[in-house]
């Protein structure tokens, strides 16, 4: 039963949304993840339909003495009416508790399906997130292994062809023309069993989770020193180090033990031998340490609600329903923006302390503009930025030739500080949410493109904004929920005018 109780638990996590269904996953031991993840995830499928098959049998009313946990009942009834009537484990109270009702819980599914003129059972599944569709599967060449070259033609040696649309056609990949050494295929192409995986070869990685490190853009000598402040699970600690093409030296910071664990896991198998794992917090990293005080390029990418994200299983954890204690969870949501902004804030803050320090690139990959765009804003008008001279980099240095850009509304000086941002719309861009900036220390007397009265305009916007909070909170909060987002009033292109003619042709 231990199987199980651990599937119970996770379900236990995620039902007090302590973490994704990812996250919490990757903490339970090795040699049992993929068995329990499959579980939870099949189970969180079907569990909207589970729950009234449960709760019409009065299983959890004539078995409270066996049954004293929901989510391990759920379990357990997913397995006898939905895996061949086979639950995983030798008999025992819990398992007779639950057997003993399996004509009256067949009975009920067979009335649900039914009743909603279900074909087959697999038709009463929770749907995914049609914005995942629009996400090609995306894989990044380890240039530290081979090369790009070397890729394509194993691809195409495999019976794929480098031409056609890859949201469209199975054998159809791309190569990106923002990310280097970055491929694209069909979202259903499987590589999680690859063999080029295993070896390290190809690292699966979103196009925008890659924008951060290719804006940081290290040295690639041996003189460079770079830091990653929040490196687990590793996916951008390579990118950096495939980017220095393995020379310098790159601290890649990660406090909890376990994700530590996972991040020199994925250090080692993509062969980045210039990367130093360290198990500690970067907020506790002297800056003026001699191991940091040389660091010139410093990427902080920190915790975040996660709000972009689509391309997970968390849609699974949505009822699409609305009840007085979603509505009272409104209110904690903002509380626990308002504290992720703050820490996000403080890494940013702490990363301008480093004295060599010219380059730091911010990222989340959250929708909302309190962690995105609200964020900068203070970052730029604290006293690190101040004696540090701080400033965004011009839109020129932040990859130029990505269409959309930061919101205008909630920065210090609007139009000019939004182009230096870049936003990523789930699906619409072909990526899931992301928001990317990137500061610079401008020598003392540089002019910068920004202009000279830029720090005086700044604090007298940012007086408005607190005089008029209204102003603050332009963007529609139900859009943003929904992952969408009000156009940029820029004359900046946004990609795409539909999804049918975004599925059609995409920009890689």
């Amino acid at each position: 039963m231990n199987f199980y109780f651990d599937a119970a638990k996770v379900l236990d996590k995620l039902d007090a949304k302590q973490g994704s269904i990812k996250g919490i996953v990757s903490t339970l031991p090795e040699k049992d993840r993929k068995r329990t993840a499959a579980l939870v995830i099949e189970t969180l499928k079907y569990k909207a339909v589970l729950s009234d098959v449960i709760r019409a049998a009065d299983l959890l009313k004539h078995e409270r003495q066996k049954l004293t946990s929901p989510n391990l009942a759920l379990l357990l009834v997913h397995d006898l009416l939905l895996s061949k009537g086979k639950i995983q484990t030798s008999d025992g109270p819990i398992k007779q508790a639950v057997l003993r009702h399996k004509i009256r819980l067949q009975s009920e599914l067979t009335k649900i399906q039914v009743r909603r003129g279900a074909k087959s059972v697999t038709e009463l599944a929770q749907g995914g997130d049609t914005r995942a569709d629009l996400i090609p599967r995306y894989v990044r060449v380890n240039t530290l292994i081979w090369s790009t070259k070397d890729a394509v033609r194993h691809f195409l040696s495999q019976g794929y062809k480098e031409e056609g649309d890859p949201l469209t056609s199975k054998k159809a990949f791309q190569r990106d023309r923002h990310v280097p050494d970055l491929i694209l295929f069909h979202p259903s192409t499987p590589f999680n069993d690859s063999p080029l995986l295993d070896s390290g070869k190809i690292i699966l990685q979103d196009k925008a989770s890659c924008f951060p490190a290719v804006i940081l853009s290290p040295p690639a000598h041996g003189n460079a020193y770079v830091i990653d402040a929040t490196a687990a699970p590793g996916n951008k600690t390579t990118l950096l180090s495939a980017l220095m093409k393995g020379r310098g030296k790159l601290y890649a910071f990660e406090r909890d033990k376990k994700r530590f664990s996972t991040l020199k896991k994925m250090v080692a198998r993509a062969h980045c031998g210039n990367v130093e794992p360290t198990n500690a917090d970067f907020l506790a990293a002297d800056p003026h340490d001699a191991r940091y005080s040389r660091v010139s390029h410093i990427l902080v990418d920190p915790s975040c609600s996660g709000s972009g994200i689509v391309n997970r299983l968390d849609h699974l954890l949505e009822t699409g329903e609305l009840s007085l204690e979603d509505e009272n969870d409104l209110d904690a949501q903002e509380e626990r923006l308002q504290k992720l902004a703050a820490f996000q804030l403080s890494m940013i803050k702490h990363g301008m302390k480093f004295p060599a320090v010219e380059k730091i690139v911010y990222s989340t990959c959250s929708v909302h503009a309190a962690e995105n765009e609200d964020v900068v804003s203070q970052a730029l008008a604290s006293d690190e930025a101040k004696d540090g001279n701080f400033f965004l980099a011009d839109r020129g240095e932040v990859l130029p030739t990505w269409p959309r850009r930061g919101l205008p509304e909630r920065m210090r000086v609007f139009n000019i500080q939004a182009e230096s941002l870049i936003r990523c719309i789930p699906g619409d861009d072909h990526t899931n949410g992301f928001f990317v900036s990137c500061f610079i220390r401008k020598k003392s007397g540089t002019e910068t493109d920004h202009g000279a009265s830029e720090a005086d305009m700044g604090r007298k916007t940012l007086d408005e904004k607190r005089d008029n909070p209204s102003r603050k909170r332009q963007v529609d909060d139900d859009e943003v929920k929904n992952g969408k987002q009000h156009e940029n009033t820029q004359s900046v292109p946004t990609p795409g005018k539909s999804k049918r003619k975004r599925r059609k042709k995409i920009a890689p």
